[in-house]
Parts: C-alpha cells; sequence; structure tokens
C-alpha cells in the first residue's frame, strides 16, 4: 500500500494540469469549429480546492487499486507471496 502512495500522487500531479491544458486547448477549438465564441467562464471551471481534490484522488486510486493484490498477499504463505512479487 505504501509503495502506490506516492506513484498515486505523482499521477495525480501530472494528470490533473494535463487535463486542465487539454480543456483549455480543447474547448476553444471546438467552439470554434462551431464558429461561435467560448466564453472565459467555461474555461475557469474549477477552483484551486477542486483541483487539490482531483490530485488527492490519485492517491485515493493507487490506494483502492493496491487492496485486492495486498489482501491475497496477507492471506497466503510468505514465501510464496515474495515468489510471486
Amino acid at each position: 500500500m505504501c509503495s502506490v502512495a506516492g506513484i498515486g500522487l505523482i499521477a495525480g500531479l501530472i494528470a490533473v494540469p494535463a487535463g486542465v491544458a487539454l480543456e483549455r486547448f480543447v474547448v476553444p477549438v471546438t467552439g470554434h469549429a462551431a464558429q461561435t465564441s467560448v466564453p472565459g467562464s467555461l474555461l475557469d471551471v474549477y477552483q484551486p480546492w477542486e483541483l487539490a481534490l482531483l490530485v488527492l484522488a490519485g492517491l485515493v486510486i493507487a490506494a483502492a487499486g493496491a487492496l485486492a493484490p495486498a489482501g491475497w498477499a496477507a492471506r497466503i504463505r510468505t514465501a510464496l507471496a515474495l515468489r510471486a512479487e
């Protein structure tokens, strides 16, 4: 569980800014394709605290994904778990 915490946090730190940048690129291009302008209020939809929660969501997702393998390893013999590692 501890080994995935850093990975989840780093993934969140990378994915959230990438997603915001992609949104800021795609929404105006979509508006231009529809021959309309996109107001700035449609681009600034996330508050800073919401972005922080999204970053922490990467941590939660990584921990949730590690629960099943951790539970499996806790139920079997140590030598078998280490060999499967």
